[in-house]
């Protein structure tokens, strides 16, 4: 009998990554900087994807830039409207180290 190869969704992977992240967030006991780092290394990543699928990232850069801009903003409000409807539970408040590169989003 042969192995089926199985290819894991993006919700999979995404999901690899999250996992990263948690453990980073409790072993550097600061979410604001592993969230810093998660959307450098996405920024990143997908500067490397467009670079390899453009012909002319120079010319197609605008247009790389709004679409990549247009997706993330689509995933994060699908995200933001699942934490209003559900809530995470709050571990209880530790201390968190001083991070001036990550603002804190609380009502003005």
């Amino acid at each position: 009998m042969s192995e089926a190869k199985t290819e894991l969704t993006m919700y999979q992977i995404a999901d690899q990554f999250i996992a990263l992240a948690n453990q980073l967030s409790q072993q550097e006991n600061d979410i604001g900087k592993v969230g810093t780092a998660m959307r450098f290394a996405s920024a990143r990543f997908n500067a490397f994807e467009a670079s390899i699928k453009s012909a002319d990232l120079a010319a197609e850069k605008d247009h790389a830039l709004a679409w990549f801009s247009d997706e993330f903003k689509a995933m994060l409000k699908e995200n933001l409207e699942d934490h209003i409807a559900n809530p995470p539970v709050a571990a209880p408040q530790q201390e968190q180290k001083s991070d001036d590169s990550v603002q804190m989003f609380k009502g003005a």
